[in-house]
């Protein structure tokens, strides 16, 4: 029997951490729910989950030096999956209630909040436009994902003239307006809904993102 990569997934008080262990074990991940620094930097794949409000989970973060870990493992190229929140604060900063919050930059772009003419939060299932070659979306590019939240990223301005280095692949979805559903930038990736909540797709894509490890 082969081995199971070992999944680390990051304690920091966030909640609904339980559905995601799960689910990353029924996806064939060795899972283990902690913020021990050594774990984090080496286990095969770290995933940082995130419910609330933007500026409430850096703040969490911060308080277990968790930004200088996850970087870490993006400059040593070590996969890290992204969810929910743990996908926002990925991004160059989060703006709630008039209220702007640094993240952690690496991609481009601002948190805000949905078009204030479509029911929110966005809390349901949902279909994504995933592109060509995507390692996440692999067979389930059809299929909906379940989403709860009322802030996104609506806009994307990445520099593609950067060396050589290959572009992030960007998936959409719509909600009063398009935004971003999930990012794939070599190691690093994450989704603005919820996989542990998405059924048997949401299974696929944890397998998919598993496999790659």
């Amino acid at each position: 029997m082969s081995r199971r990569p070992s999944v680390a997934v990051l304690d920091y008080g966030s909640g609904n951490v339980h559905s995601a262990v799960r689910a990353l074990d029924r996806a064939g991940a060795q899972v283990e729910l902690t913020q021990d620094p050594e774990t984090l930097l080496n286990a095969d794949g770290l995933v940082v989950p995130g419910v609330g409000a933007f500026a409430a989970v850096m703040d969490a973060l911060k308080a277990i030096d968790a930004p200088r870990w996850i970087g870490r493992r993006i400059a040593g190229a070590r996969p890290v999956l992204g969810i929910c929140v743990g996908h926002q604060i990925l991004f160059e900063r989060g703006v709630e209630h008039g209220i702007a919050a640094e993240g952690m930059g690496e991609w481009p772009g601002e948190v805000t909040a949905l078009p204030s003419d479509v029911v929110v939060p966005h809390m349901g299932w949902n279909t994504v436009r995933a592109p060509e070659g995507s390692t996440l979306f692999e067979g389930i590019e059809d299929q909906r994902f379940y989403f709860v939240h009322s802030y996104a990223v609506q806009s994307w301005d990445f520099d593609q003239s950067i060396g050589s280095m290959n572009p992030p692949k960007v998936t959409w979805s719509h909600h009063g307006a398009d935004f971003i559903a999930a990012v794939e930038n070599g190691p690093l990736a994450a989704t603005q809904f919820h996989p542990e909540k998405s059924g048997e797709a949401g299974t696929q894509l944890l397998r998919n993102w598993i496999t790659s490890l």
